[in-house]
């Protein structure tokens, strides 16, 4: 057998009901939290623009556009649901040595699949685990960051994994359905250095389009080339390097490392913005006391978004650069006491009051802390005040950290934070609901809800 044909036997025998419960939670937890997510981006100007696309283009109406009315074909709303759940870059997040992913973008992807084969809430679910696993395994053995390529490289390969296993594929399809998609989707890091683009939301969602288009192909018989990991100028030997993954061994508990962020932005910032505010909070710190700040973090913060090597981040004009710079963001969690999507409005951005604190903001790079992740987001907040006052404290995590997981109870304040807007108080009700026992339902149970929301609620449900 290759590779990816082991890969495929570990897909195709996964259950639901092999997963711990905790585990099981967990991925309710992070279906619910992508949901509220994909829920609160439904106004945003480039969502619109991937909508006007999806609907001028298209496609035999089998699954639901999140925010209806309407739907497309599966690939299509892999990528617009892909789009939603990305845009706000609110979503959960895992971290290894040498790379970081965001699993939950593979919900709507295998959201789609689910509910083009009328799946129950289980085989979603596994599903969803499947690519999970498959990703946060690929991210801690395979990273790609270093050499130049981007995470979604390896979650062309848990797209396909997770489409075809929520398709009910055996493990000869599946196997084609990883190789087509792992094959064609090989992408540049650029994607998240330098000035950012509305490509930073959207690279992943591609990947689903082109994973879930691939997956139904090895549904139809199309074969790929299944020495894609190993073989002649594969993976291996072009992108990643050599290492060894035993698929056979592998369970769905990685659900359980992954980690959901308390606060929009980009994941390694977390700790640093909860210290902020814990300061702020303590000692009735406005922005205009603060003189200068210093936060000392881990590497890979300082290299993405503290001005290291994916460029400086002390020029921040549109909201792709504001949320992966780690000086706008604890400027303007100290002058508005948090940090949710008020605070990347165009006019919030540019506010003469945010753009002098941010560039009074240093970064500095911490060995010490550095060889503590990923098993912790260490880091120092110092506050230098006006009148030589200084405050300081020290993170090891956040809220929402594996090691202080965020419970059903705060994920479901957080949906209704974002979603509020878009849906009636009783339609958010049901979508929680459903979403708690999504086990036991249809996944057309859920997406019949989900085209509920919409970006002026006040139009009623669609038709």
């Amino acid at each position: 057998m290759t590779e990816v044909e082991r890969l495929a036997a570990f897909v195709t025998r996964a259950r639901y009901r092999d997963m711990t419960a905790d585990a099981r939670e967990q991925l309710r937890i992070r279906v619910l939290d992508s949901i509220g997510c994909a829920a609160g981006a439904l106004d945003a100007a480039p969502i619109a623009a991937v909508r006007a696309q999806t609907e001028d283009f298209g496609g035999n109406p089998l699954c639901t556009l999140i925010g209806g009315p309407g739907k497309s074909g599966p690939d299509r709303a892999a990528f617009f649901n892909g789009a939603l759940v990305r845009y706000l870059d609110f979503m959960d997040s895992y971290l290894a040595k040498g790379e970081t992913c965001h699993p939950s973008d593979n919900l709507a992807p295998v959201l789609a699949a689910a509910e083009y084969a009328d799946a129950g809430g289980e085989e979603f679910l596994s599903a969803l685990a499947v690519a999970y696993q498959v990703q946060a395994r690929l991210s801690d053995e395979a990273p790609v960051r270093a050499r130049g390529f981007d995470h979604t490289t390896q979650g062309a390969y848990a797209v396909g994994a997770g489409v075809a296993k929520a398709l009910g594929l055996d493990a000869e399809r599946t196997a084609h359905a990883i190789a087509l998609s792992g094959t064609g989707n090989i992408a540049l890091r650029v994607t998240r250095t330098g000035t950012l683009s509305h490509w930073k939301g959207l690279a992943y969602p591609n990947t689903a389009f082109i994973g879930t288009h691939a997956a139904f192909l090895a549904m139809r018989g199309i074969t790929g080339p299944l020495e894609v990991f190993e073989g002649n100028k594969g993976f291996k030997d072009s992108v990643s390097g050599p290492f060894t993954i035993d698929w056979p061994a592998e369970n769905l508990e990685r659900i359980t490392r992954t980690i959901v962020k308390k606060y929009n932005a980009e994941i390694h910032a977390q700790s640093a913005i909860e210290g902020a505010l814990d300061l702020k909070r303590q000692h009735g710190i406005r922005g205009a006391d603060v003189a200068a700040v210093t936060v000392a973090i881990f590497d890979v913060a300082h290299r993405i978004i503290g001005g290291g090597e994916e460029g400086d981040k002390t020029a921040v004009a549109t909201k792709e650069q504001a949320d992966h710079s780690l000086p706008y963001m604890i400027a303007a969690a100290l002058c508005d006491g948090e940090l949710l999507p008020a605070q990347y409005a165009p006019e919030r951005i540019h506010a003469p009051d945010v753009q002098d604190l941010l560039r009074r903001v240093t970064v500095t790079p911490s060995a010490e802390f550095s060889a503590r992740f990923p098993g912790e987001m260490a880091c120092r907040v110092t506050i230098a005040l006006h009148h030589d006052r200084r405050l300081m404290v020290e993170k090891r995590d956040y809220e929402g950290f594996h090691t202080r997981p965020m419970s059903w109870d705060g994920v479901v304040r957080k949906f209704h934070n974002l979603a509020g807007p878009f849906a009636t108080a009783d339609a958010l009700d049901a979508i929680v609901d459903s979403i708690a026992r999504l086990h036991r339902l249809r996944v057309r149970d859920l997406t019949a809800l989900l085209a509920r929301l919409h970006p002026d609620p006040s139009r009623g449900d669609p038709p």
